[in-house]
């Protein structure tokens, strides 16, 4: 008896101590951010800034991701200077892109170019 007391008692301690989820599930959203394919016919490094702030760093064939806060997000892409010849950025900051996140939402971007420059194209999981 004593010893299902103190069983029950930990398993309480334990069911209290885990984390609890909100109704919706989740929180955050994730972004995906790939550079995949050689669309971009450049071997520079692009930066990826998300409310303004250096968040990732992309060279060919790579992706990242990011778990965020839902709402509206500010993104940008910028060629970064680096080793290559020719990485420099120029003097005009580059126009950023608005997308909207929701609680639970994974969304995935691959990156592209325009005769306007780089540009974040909406593209499917492909899971």
């Amino acid at each position: 008896m004593r010893w299902s007391v103190i069983s029950l008692f930990s398993l309480l301690g334990l069911i209290a101590a885990t984390p609890s989820v909100n109704a919706a599930g989740e929180d955050y959203g994730v972004l995906i951010i790939s550079r995949e394919r050689l669309e971009v016919a450049t071997s520079c490094e692009i930066g990826l800034y998300i409310q303004d702030q250096l968040a990732g760093r992309l060279f060919q064939e790579q992706a990242t991701s990011f778990n965020l806060p839902p709402g509206k997000v500010s993104l940008r892409l910028k060629l970064l200077p680096g080793q290559m010849p020719g990485c420099n950025p120029g003097m005009l900051a580059p126009g950023s892109q608005d997308i909207s996140l929701k609680a639970g939402d994974v969304l995935k971007f691959r990156i592209a170019m325009s005769p306007s420059g780089l540009h974040l194209q909406r593209t499917g999981l492909g899971y």
